[in-house]
């Protein structure tokens, strides 16, 4: 059977979050994907090598993740079918460092209250780390939360993302009120 093998680079502090204490973290998603982890701490580089493509790239999503913020048990949800982790590069909009800032201080608000409700109201986990802000998730609530992020990066005042964000939300647990009914 072939071997397949992806290379991802993650900043050097987050290699210890990776690996976990007494490489719990590296050896969980070994065993849930059937992958081998070969980690470089000195330089962040990851090596994941398997016989299943789809088991890889999924492997990676979940190192991306980690590598992006995300606490590890978060990171897993990647392993759930559904769940899909969207990243948003600020690089592309802000050139200037207190542009950068700025927009990601839009993103969390106040006492992180922004992030919050954008996390409670579409059902996601978000990571706001260096230069990018990530979303993992069911796939149909990260475009809700990405929208909404979108929007605030826009200048979009933060009263009427919220009002779309709990009308989105009403709409989601509507489907699924009827959706049980059908069944």
């Amino acid at each position: 059977m072939d071997k397949f093998q992806y290379e991802i680079k993650i900043p050097k502090e987050r290699v210890a979050v990776l690996i976990g204490k007494k490489g719990e973290v590296k050896r969980k998603i070994e065993d849930e994907t059937g992958v081998e982890l070969d980690i470089d701490s000195d330089e962040g580089d990851v090596f994941i090598k398997g016989e299943d493509a789809l088991k890889l790239y999924t492997a990676r999503d979940v190192i991306r993740a980690i590598g992006r913020g995300f606490n590890p048990e978060i990171g897993l949800q990647l392993l759930k079918t559904d769940y899909v982790l969207e990243v948003i590069s600020l690089s592309e909009i802000a050139k200037k460092k207190e542009t950068l800032q700025r927009l990601k201080g839009r993103v969390i608000g106040a006492g992180g209250k922004t992030r919050r409700l954008i996390e409670e109201l579409a059902e996601v986990s978000m990571s706001i780390y260096g230069k990018t802000i990530c979303i993992l998730g069911e796939s149909e609530n990260i475009y809700i939360a990405k929208t909404a992020i979108q929007n605030l990066l826009k200048g979009s005042p933060h009263s009427s993302v919220y009002r779309w964000l709990e009308k989105k939300r009403h709409d989601i647990r509507k489907r699924a009120i009827l959706g049980k009914f059908e069944e």
